[in-house]
């Protein structure tokens, strides 16, 4: 009985640990985000007809 309590207690802390690890590493994640396409060409368009004026 001893051992299957030590054996769940190691589980349960492997468990617990590894969660705090995956969490700690998704806040550290730097998330980035797209341009929204209209704007993306908008810029783009922009940057073409300043090198026209040139």
């Amino acid at each position: 009985m001893i051992i299957v309590t030590i054996i769940c207690a190691l589980v349960v802390a492997l468990v617990i640990g590894l969660s705090l690890l995956t969490t700690s590493k998704g806040y550290a994640y730097k998330h980035t985000v797209d341009p929204h396409p209209d704007q993306q060409a908008t810029e783009e368009k922009n940057e073409y007809n300043d090198k026209m004026a040139d």
